[in-house]
């Protein structure tokens, strides 16, 4: 065969970056049945599988992985060319964007975000996923845009961008009865404590600080994430310790007062990650773009 459709290396460039051949067919407007037979036309192009299905996904054979880069550069150079690189169109696109999210941006971050897409590109669709252990590798395969929240664990190894501060505040039943207006180190170290494990988050810093200052909480309950921890102060007397913009949303929500943290614990950074194989690409770009233009500025200005 020495035919090599130009179509048919846009298959192959996008089922290398995400690992899948529907994620590609997605990606590139076709049908998934349509991706398959151009990546047959590809295999007996090359007389090579060129991927090979695995529990990670479509794994590149040798030969894959050493004509990649030659045929990157061809596609990119085309298309700059015939001057469509780069070129994302909100209005018209279809696509779907999976961003990974700790759920308090979730509960803070999500609705606006949402909001902004039905009016900017309502061809797009959104899924949202839990920050977990396996993030990482989510992020390396193209199985995730993007990833927000405050996740050290995504610090190296991948783009970020800042998007805004936070710090922690406390939060009470507003009925509490002994604690009121200001949390003293003794009234805090006097009630009964929940404390939020949320995977993948950089929360536990809170621990450090207080473990500093020689503040041990007397934790009565665990939980798994922020979603319900609200209702539960409310209708108990127990303590949290959250995010301040999480703090304001619950506050207005359920019936918990806000209160400042009997020590000062530390400011953190908000950010948005991705992985470089993805860095060019024009919707992760526009999606990273809107991220900043809705929620730079949203925090406190530390």
């Amino acid at each position: 065969m020495a035919k090599l459709d130009l179509e048919w290396l846009g298959v192959f460039v996008e089922v290398y970056k995400t690992q899948s051949v529907s994620r590609a067919a997605l990606r590139l407007g076709i049908e998934q049945a349509s991706a398959s037979i151009m990546l047959g036309k590809l295999r007996r192009h090359f007389d090579d599988r060129l991927f090979t299905r695995t529990s990670a996904g479509m794994e590149p054979t040798p030969k894959a992985q050493s004509i990649y880069p030659d045929l990157l550069e061809a596609l990119l150079r085309i298309e700059k060319a015939r001057g469509q690189g780069g070129v994302f169109l909100p209005q018209q696109a279809e696509r779907e964007f999976c961003i990974c999210m700790t759920d308090i941006s979730e509960m803070v971050l999500l609705p606006k975000l949402i909001n902004h897409l039905q009016q900017s590109a309502p061809g797009l669709t959104l899924k949202a996923d839990k920050m977990s252990p396996d993030s990482r590798r989510r992020l390396e395969s193209g199985d995730i845009d993007l990833a927000v929240g405050f996740t050290p664990d995504l610090e190296a190894g991948f783009y970020q961008q800042a998007l805004f501060a936070q710090n922690f505040v406390c939060l009470a039943a507003s009925d509490h009865p002994r604690i009121r207006a200001k949390l003293t180190p003794r009234a805090f170290l006097a009630e009964g404590h929940i404390k939020v494990t949320a995977s993948g988050t950089g929360h536990s810093i809170v621990d450090k600080v207080l473990a500093r200052h020689k503040l041990e909480r007397r934790v009565v309950l665990h939980l798994p994430s922020f979603l319900g921890v609200a209702r539960i102060v409310a209708q108990t007397e127990f303590l949290v310790i959250v995010p301040r913009l999480l703090g304001i949303a619950l506050a207005s929500q359920e019936k918990v007062q806000l209160l400042e943290p009997p020590v000062p614990l530390p400011p953190y950074k908000v950010k948005q990650h991705w992985h470089e194989r993805f860095n060019a690409d024009a919707g992760n770009i526009w999606l990273r773009n809107s991220m900043v233009s809705l929620f730079s500025g949203t925090g406190l200005d530390v």
